[in-house]
């Protein structure tokens, strides 16, 4: 039993029982968020400290938890899971420090601060989560503290309509993908993840892999999201607070492509290779079409900042998903390398969004008018880096992931199109020329031209402070890559049956 990994996934619940206590007030709310997560941060660099790359499943806990049902509390994890659990310690460490001046109205601050330490143990259990029923109900359990965090501190007019479309959404396909699960049981008598993935589907009949695939597919799609079930995104980021729409973009999103990698392509791999083409090709129409949106945004007066930053992330998940749809390892390493790089620009951008909402009260582009490089010098280069690195430029972390998705659909695995993945290939392409056209529209909208934008404060020290560690990374991950890859590619290649 590896009690660390234990202790990292239920620190934040130990936290937010502090918060039940009846004298905590406000401002001890904050620093009891600060410090549980600064706990479960270290705690996750420690394991990172302590993982070794040649091995496979690490830090397991494996004890009987509902025997008559054959369920486990089976946790673990490994180079395809240990940069996510790293990525979500950091961005909800760098939430709860923001929140330490910035809660917007709604609720209590404890109430605030105890749902994103739910959210936050929700997720790590489900990156850690070995157990197909157990990664059901934590998945589930994620949920829960979003909803009412656009629910209760989202926009006012706006809140109600996106976070119930959030969870409608949500909750149909992990519907959907708990059919897919149980069938998967029932055919193979287990829901242990390493032994259905070490098995690569025996005991399932070809119709059967294709059935459970297009269920567990479809329920872990709509968390991606994909095209065309993506239409709760961009209303969910409009209404979100700044800290839901970080953790929202840098870590929620990530649950569905990881459980395609984790769950999907290896425990189905004849499901997999029915199906990967029509993945890929929902993918590269979610890249195109989300630059498309995020271009007629830019135009639209009305055009809101948050909303074009959650339609490029329509796009970058689409590079992920023909990452995967490629069913090769250098495909499966970039949709892994998308997850970390959105995870830190986007993450970034959505602070970045905030911020600017907050000193003018709008996110309309119409409102906010020009020249933040004359107004707010740092902030404008602050949105400028952010853009760049969001358009995939060399040396920067949005890069690597797209080059290899791309790669990957080159020469995809055998038995697939090479010529159908190769248009995916130019399709996907001109989407990095559409989004570098608006991202690089959207600096020449907001930074340039003349200060003809209200007048407001430019970024602070404690801004920075929250801000710095997404900056390192977004460069330490673009000009290093081996800083992930080194990690994820042994675990990938020992997944795919070592192709």
């Amino acid at each position: 039993m590896s009690v660390l990994l234990i202790l990292v996934v239920v620190a934040p619940l130990f936290g937010a029982a502090v918060l039940l206590l009846p004298r905590i007030g406000d401002r001890a709310a904050r620093l009891v968020g600060v410090g549980a997560t600064t706990a479960t941060f270290v705690g996750s660099v420690v394991l990172a400290c302590g993982f070794r790359r040649d091995r496979g499943m690490q830090f397991e806990t494996d004890v009987s938890w509902a025997p008559s049902l054959g369920l486990r509390f089976h946790l673990g994890i490994d180079g395809i899971s240990l940069p996510l659990v790293v990525l979500t310690t950091l961005l909800t460490l760098l939430v709860a420090v923001h929140s330490l001046w910035n809660i917007p109205d709604g609720a209590s601050s404890r109430a605030f601060v105890a749902l994103v330490l739910l959210l936050e143990a929700g997720t790590l259990g489900t990156f850690a989560a070995l157990d197909l029923i157990l990664f059901f109900l934590l998945f589930e359990v994620v949920l829960v503290p979003m909803y009412f965090l656009i629910n209760r501190w989202g926009a006012p007019g706006e809140r109600g309509p996106a976070s119930f479309k959030f969870i409608l959404y949500t909750l149909l396909g992990s519907a959907v993908m708990l059919l897919g699960f149980l069938l998967v049981q029932a055919k193979t008598g287990t829901f242990d993840m390493v032994e259905l993935a070490d098995r690569r589907g025996a005991g399932m009949s070809h119709g059967v892999q294709v059935l459970a695939f297009l269920a567990i597919g479809l329920g872990l799609a709509v968390k991606v999201p994909m095209w065309p079930l993506h239409t709760w995104l961009p209303d969910a980021h409009t209404a979100a607070p700044t800290a839901g729409s970080v953790l929202l973009a840098g870590v929620l999103l990530k649950m569905g492509t990881y459980g395609l990698v984790r769950i999907a392509v290896p425990m189905l791999p004849e499901g997999a290779h029915t199906f990967a083409p029509y993945l890929a090709a929902f993918g590269v129409v979610g890249i195109v079409y989300g630059s498309l949106v995020c271009l007629a945004l830019l135009r639209d007066p009305d055009g809101d900042l948050k909303r074009i930053i959650a339609y490029s992330s329509v796009g970058h998940m689409g590079f992920a998903l023909l990452g995967i749809a490629t069913l090769t390892p250098q495909g499966v390493n970039g949709a892994l390398f998308v997850n970390i790089g959105h995870g830190l620009v986007t993450g970034l951008l959505f602070f970045l969004a905030g911020a600017v909402k907050d000193r003018h009260g709008t996110a309309l582009l119409g409102r906010l008018g020009g020249g933040m490089y004359g107004r707010t010098p740092r902030l404008g280069a602050l949105v400028a880096f952010g853009a760049v690195a969001g358009l995939g430029l060399p040396g920067l972390a949005g890069f690597w992931g797209e080059l290899l998705a791309m790669y990957g659909a080159y020469e995809p695995a055998a038995g697939l199109s090479t010529g159908g993945y190769r248009t995916f290939l130019v399709l996907a392409g001109l989407g990095t020329v559409l989004t570098a056209a608006y991202m690089l529209g959207l600096v020449r909208r907001l930074c340039m031209g003349p200060a003809d934008g209200p007048v407001a404060a430019d970024v602070t020290g404690r801004e920075i402070a929250v801000w710095t560690p997404l900056v390192a990374l977004t460069l330490l991950a673009g000009l290093w890559p081996a800083t992930v890859l080194a990690v994820t590619d042994p675990a990938v290649r020992a997944l795919m049956g070592g192709s």
